[in-house]
């Protein structure tokens, strides 16, 4: 027993010694005035890191938090002097002084090769951790600071991937699609053809890995189910008759980013760039996921007796007798689709509710793939039914899909309208809304 402490109490020492050597390592990067000799210091530094495990990571950040934050007394006395005489040296004063030291800490560390890599890695790992410790958010508010003037779209070059991307690029959009899984090379092959595109981002420091990347169907006409998109022959004319852009699919391929906005740049870019190449095309709009509509739902189907909405309450309850109150066992039903196509309006009509009430913190809906599209300055413009009967489409939102629209000369408009709290939704699906 008593050995058995003592293990465990050598094992706890060993593991401090990594951290504290880490700790004292980005000390004395921080302190270090030679460029050549900062970047051999950085190299160092990043790969003591590399060598932590999961558990040691979490006291690495620990560490940042408390001991690489900006000191109080300093901030106080140079905001007491820009105060008493507000001029420009006063003011870089306080700036320097503000500035937490973990933030140039981490700018020394992207010095080093594959500093980039490593840090967003950091941040991916600082995501997990942070969702429990409300602590590391200081840590994580410089990271994203940082990251969002290194990722800034200027830096971003845009590329199309096709069929004649280099094999490991292909690979990598395969395992990071995140919307509708790409069922092997000849599935990838149909989403590359001459009437598809596929368009991403790449940033100078990974030049071999994609930010993020879009999937687009050129075709006639706005399209209400992604079943066809993704298996139907290629045209026989390509793209050369198409009147309409459809994104089906944006995924983003590094966690370490997240928050960083990127998305909303991609497909502004990538209109751009259709709009030279295919004049004809007029229509820009999405067919998109509703991740968080069965949630909610099933929420709702649990109380239906307790509500008391005279609009709600009976397309509710139309709803429960069809699908019952529980539904992953609904969903576990082999016939789950046809039974839903029976209640094509009723869901319909829940789905726009959905979308168009407010989410936590008074968010104009809480739905994360309508606040993306509409704070983008898009129009919710139509909820299909049986339109993504895959697993994943009826486990997130029992079929259904939205078209959001982007009209160039009103996104500006829409975007300003969201800001202020307003869905930006066509006359025909707000007239579908419920009163709650």
């Amino acid at each position: 027993m008593f050995e058995s402490v003592q293990g465990q109490a050598a094992k706890l020492a060993r593991d401090g010694i990594k951290v504290r050597r880490l700790v004292a390592s980005c000390k004395k990067l921080l302190s270090e005035r030679g460029e050549a000799a900062g970047v051999s210091l950085a190299k160092i530094t990043l790969e003591l890191y590399r060598n932590l495990d999961k558990k040691e990571h979490a006291r690495f950040f620990n560490a940042l938090a408390t001991e690489f934050s900006p000191d109080p007394q300093r901030v106080l006395a140079a905001a007491q002097a820009y105060a008493a005489a507000p001029n420009s040296a006063n003011l870089a004063q306080l700036s320097l002084g503000a500035e937490p030291p973990r933030q140039e800490l981490l700018r020394r560390l992207n010095r080093a090769p594959g500093g980039t890599a490593t840090i967003l890695k950091l941040r991916e790992r600082l995501l997990e951790l942070k969702v429990d410790r409300p602590e590391l958010n200081a840590v994580d508010y410089d990271l994203h600071h940082l990251l969002s003037s290194w990722f800034n779209p200027g830096f971003l070059q845009i590329i199309r991937v096709d069929w004649r991307t280099p094999a490991y690029l292909l690979e990598q959009i395969i395992t990071h699609e995140a919307v509708h899984e790409i069922r092997g090379w000849n599935d990838l092959r149909r989403r590359l053809e001459s009437d598809r595109r596929c368009f991403a981002f790449f940033h100078p420091a990974l030049p071999n890995e994609p930010l993020i990347f879009v999937e687009v169907a050129l075709v006639d006409g706005m399209a209400d189910a992604v079943g066809p998109l993704l298996d139907a022959q290629p045209a026989a004319d390509g793209a050369s008759g198409a009147s309409t852009a459809v994104f089906y699919s944006i995924s983003n391929c590094q966690p370490g980013l997240r928050g960083v906005s990127l998305g909303n740049f991609l497909i502004k870019n990538v209109v751009e760039v259709l709009s030279h190449e295919f004049p004809r095309i007029k229509v820009y709009c999405t067919l998109s996921p509703i991740p968080g509509f069965s949630a909610w739902l099933g929420s709702l189907l649990k109380k239906t007796d307790a509500l008391t909405s005279k609009s709600l309450a009976p397309v509710l309850k139309t709803v429960a007798a069809g699908l019952g109150t529980d539904l992953p066992r609904f969903l576990a039903d082999p016939e789950c689709a046809s039974r839903l196509a029976a209640l094509k309006e009723p869901l319909i009509q829940l789905c726009a509710t959905y979308l168009l009430q407010r989410g936590q913190g008074g968010a104009p809906t809480p739905d994360p793939v309508a606040r993306f599209h509409l704070h983008n300055g898009a129009r919710l413009e139509r909820i299909n039914s049986s339109a993504d009967l895959s697993k994943k489409g009826l486990r997130e939102s029992l079929g259904l899909m939205v078209n959001y629209l982007y009209e160039s000369r009103a996104i500006e408009g829409n975007h300003e309208k969201y800001v202020r709290g307003e869905v930006v939704a066509a006359r025909r699906v707000r007239a579908l809304v419920l009163e709650t």
